[in-house]
């Protein structure tokens, strides 16, 4: 038996695979997995006009954010301001066209199409329609939320401000105000589920149907949720369709292996370049941790050590655990594996910590004759290394720790 209104009610587990049947939770409540306690959905407030509200004040505190000076540094009698732009565009005239993209983009662009696809999509379903372009907006948010650092960003202003404070008179400007309210108004945007809003586009759409039961061999879409028949593509978010993530194993490795030989020239190869009166010194990740602590912040060399070199050394580590043994179809410990899977993803982005820093401080520190830094090759590496262990995170389908253990009475997708 179908029935014409499509079903909310199923949902497959990220992590492991396990079809769920969805339950309402009450805000701030979550739903967990019974097989690997991972988190499927969050209670939150579904009205779309609340939605669109505190999107449309986000979107107003980013252009302010984006717009304003962010600090301004003095040293007798010489001014240097910057915004968030004007240090991209230093570094793409310095040369560094990959660092500054890449900056542009986790900052800039991506929070931007954030904003306009959700704004568009809720400001339409608080009035009651379902907009054209919804499955590609919702497609953009998707994407978007994969990349996008705002949170990242605001520590490294912060850490920046610290270190300029040993250089010169600091002066706080308004943008630093801004991307401050705007880190705090992302979190709440983040909590506004895609697939919620999915759903709430299909019960606007009563002509669109799926069957409500669920087939033998049924596969989720990971864009949408849907849990369909096997299809190419899904039947509502038309998103492709996959068991498995296409040769998950071996990309994750390709991808593994390209960033464990950028390690190398990340940490040896100087990440900025400081031309003063005295000469040239060069810097490296190692030295500007040494900075810190001999400065006495050892709590901001700590951060510094932890997300620039901590980090991606035990993010290889543990995808390499993960990917090893899911080539190998371990059985072993497949709880703490899909734990150690999650905190990969979690801290993944924070190691372009140093890259925001980096960013700053060669657009801060250019008074002509007394002092100029300069981005060195070694960020481009570091820039790389952050980039392809993400992009290895990504590849790796976590569904593979549980496939060699025997279903409990659960129904897999």
């Amino acid at each position: 038996m179908t029935e014409s209104r499509p079903r909310y009610d199923l949902i497959s587990c990220h992590d492991c695979g396990v079809l769920h049947r969805r339950r309402p939770v009450r805000p701030r409540e979550k739903a967990r997995c019974v097989r690997c306690r991972s988190v499927l959905y969050r209670g939150i407030y579904s009205d779309a006009g609340r939605m669109a509200a505190i999107t449309l004040a986000a979107l107003i505190v980013y252009l302010i954010a984006q717009l304003s000076p962010i600090v301004e540094l003095e040293v007798n009698g010489n001014a240097s301001r910057a915004t968030l732009l004007g240090a991209i565009l230093v570094l793409w005239q310095e040369h560094m066209p990959l660092v500054a993209t890449a900056v542009f983009l986790f900052t800039i662009l991506l929070p931007a199409i954030e904003l306009l696809s959700l704004l568009h999509v809720t400001l339409a379903l608080a009035g009651g329609h379902k907009p054209r372009l919804f499955n590609p907006l919702l497609h953009a948010v998707h994407l978007a939320r994969r990349w996008g650092m705002t949170e990242v960003l605001m520590i490294g202003i912060l850490i920046t401000i610290v270190k300029m404070t040993s250089l010169a008179e600091v002066v706080l400007e308004p943008g630093l105000f801004a991307f401050g309210a705007l880190t705090i108004m992302l979190a709440i945007v983040v909590s506004f589920d895609p697939k919620t809003l999915w759903n709430l586009g299909d019960a606007l759409s009563p002509q669109s149907s799926h069957t409500p039961t669920v087939p033998h061999e049924a596969l989720s879409c990971h864009v949408c949720g849907l849990v369909s028949a096997p299809h190419k593509r899904c039947p509502r978010c038309h998103a492709r369709l996959h068991r498995r993530h296409p040769d998950s194993i071996g990309r994750t490795w390709a991808y593994l292996i390209a960033a464990a030989i950028l390690y190398v020239p990340a940490n040896v190869l100087p990440v900025m370049y400081t031309h003063s009166l005295f000469g040239r010194e060069d810097d490296t990740i190692i030295s500007g941790v040494l900075f810190f602590w001999n400065s006495g912040s050892p709590g901001l060399a700590a951060i510094i050590f932890i997300a620039s070199i901590m980090v991606p050394v035990l993010k290889l580590a543990a995808l390499s655990l993960l990917a090893w043994t899911a080539q190998h179809r371990s059985p072993w410990r497949p709880m703490q594996r899909t734990r150690l899977y999650r905190l990969v993803e979690f801290v993944g982005r924070w190691s372009m910590l140093d890259i925001f820093v980096i960013t700053l401080t060669v657009a801060l520190v250019r008074f002509q004759s007394l002092a100029t830094i300069t981005a060195g090759p070694g960020a481009v590496a570091f820039c790389g290394v952050v980039i392809l262990t993400m992009i290895a995170s990504m590849q790796f389908d976590p569904r593979l720790i549980w496939d060699p253990l025997p279903p409990n009475g659960e129904q897999h997708v």
